[in-house]
């Protein structure tokens, strides 16, 4: 079974602590957070898991289009787990969800300063160290992961005090500060049903088990007018009565990512749109790889999983970059 740390990590906490006010909405102007390295709670017992003792390594099926898969540096990758890529479009800024230790409960991740989302810039052609990115007031608690970025509009998932379960909220990027997180809405978590998502202009790509699809999850796309969401439309090109996730959308909305099983383990889809219509899925990448994400160059990112003895050990960030066309 994938397991998808920035949501299942978040689903297995479900919490809605007690609080006075429901206030997550705002934020301090001078808010003070730990100071944290994350290789400080990386556990000394795991040895970091490398391509050349990957059990299962990732399985590239378009070598026409992209070089052979490889793990970014360690500035970003670690033996701990890092999952949920996203690149910004010029391939210079990357995201990604962090937690040390995979074998630690969601409870314990909670209390780490650690777990959640990070950044690196690559300067030249070396990523520098990351960086937490905070997405809650200091001292209140949250998980948060799973981000989607357009222009200096932030959508993540986050397990907050305040809220019950994993919600998804937006942040707005203020003087190269992320504030001003808000509730995504009840229209979006409760009527529309929407899981992890990609903004693309208005349009909101996401997956979701609601009723009306195929089976499993299902890629949908809902369109924002002003504060309004549209009745979703689902992308039944791509979907089957198994599972279809984790969306992504090229930056001129002619590719359709997204992860279905294959051989019964996580991989990456792609649908191309032609003559404005959805054609069948192409098998990309196989072997525990999902969360596909791109530039505007189109090299691609994704998370791969490291698993032994059926157990998913750690994640890292992939990287495959697209061949040049003479």
């Amino acid at each position: 079974m994938w397991k998808k740390l920035s949501v299942s990590v978040l689903s297995a906490l479900m919490i809605c602590v007690s609080v006075t006010s429901c206030d997550d909405d705002k934020t301090e102007d001078t808010p003070v957070y730990p100071n944290v390295d994350r290789h400080d709670k990386l556990p000394s017992d795991i040895i970091k898991v490398t391509p050349a003792t990957d059990i299962y390594p990732p399985i590239l099926h378009k070598t026409d289009e992209f070089e052979n898969p490889v793990p970014l540096d360690s500035a970003i990758n670690t033996s701990g787990a890092e999952d949920s890529p996203f690149i910004l479009p010029d391939g210079n800024t990357m995201y990604f969800f962090f937690t040390p230790d995979v074998r630690k409960s969601a409870e314990e991740q909670l209390f780490d300063d650690v777990t959640g989302v990070w950044v690196s810039h690559k300067v030249g052609c070396s990523w520098t160290d990351a960086e937490r990115v905070w997405l809650q007031d200091p001292g209140k608690l949250a998980l948060d992961g799973a981000v989607s970025i357009q222009g200096t509009e932030m959508w993540f998932a986050s397990a907050r005090e305040g809220y019950e379960g994993v919600n998804m909220f937006t942040s707005e990027l203020v003087e190269g500060k992320w504030k001003n997180w808000t509730y995504s809405g009840d229209r979006l978590m409760k009527e529309i049903q929407i899981g992890e998502v990609h903004i693309h202009n208005d349009d909101l790509y996401f997956h979701s088990g609601r009723t009306g699809g195929s089976g499993g999850y299902d890629v949908w796309v809902t369109s924002r007018s002003g504060d309004l969401w549209s009745d979703p439309v689902n992308i039944s090109a791509v979907n089957t009565y198994e599972t279809e996730g984790w969306p992504y959308i090229s930056a001129d909305g002619n590719e359709l990512w997204f992860l279905r099983y294959y051989l019964g383990s996580p991989a990456i889809y792609r649908s191309k749109k032609i003559g404005g219509n959805w054609a069948a899925p192409e098998l990309i990448i196989s072997q525990f790889a999902g969360e596909p994400t791109l530039d505007d160059a189109g090299n691609l990112y994704f998370v791969h999983h490291f698993y032994e003895n059926s157990v998913m050990i750690e994640a890292d960030i992939y990287y495959c970059a697209r061949k040049t066309t003479k």
